[in-house]
């Protein structure tokens, strides 16, 4: 099976705890319906985002995300076709902590811009492996 992947980050507008609930309740519904999974890291001053699926899908996602005005500068960093899902059981799998990736000051400081698709892909594999998807 083909499956088209792509990650991206992107720096939220106005975050707060009802923000974030609109729009994991929303991208799970999306994504159940357009056969896309992934998984979601965020804090108030990041959002990282793992989709895989169908590519025309996960495409038309990616622009609906580049139009919401709850991110900003949204930047992809993996488009790829893979052979099998990662979070194949996830609509959307959510990580609050994410203590283990970029500081707030390493993401003033230019991390994202700097930052290669491994390392990027390497935090969600981390993600996975810590046992830490609970949240379907």
């Amino acid at each position: 099976m083909d499956v088209f992947r792509a990650i991206y980050t992107s720096q939220p507008f106005g975050y707060d705890s009802s923000i974030l609930d609109g729009i994991l309740m929303e991208a799970r519904r999306a994504n159940v319906r357009d056969g896309i999974t992934g998984a979601l890291i965020c804090r108030a001053d990041i959002y990282l985002q793992w989709l895989e699926g169908p590519e025309l899908e996960v495409r038309k996602t990616l622009e609906r995300i580049e139009r919401d005005d709850r991110h900003l500068d949204v930047k992809v960093h993996v488009a790829e076709h893979v052979t099998e899902r990662t979070f194949a059981e996830w609509a959307m799998l959510h990580d609050p902590a994410a203590t283990w990736i970029w500081s707030q000051s390493e993401i003033a400081g230019g991390a994202l811009q700097r930052t290669t698709p491994e390392e990027i892909t390497g935090f969600f594999l981390k993600l996975r492996s810590s046992g830490a998807a609970d949240d379907k």
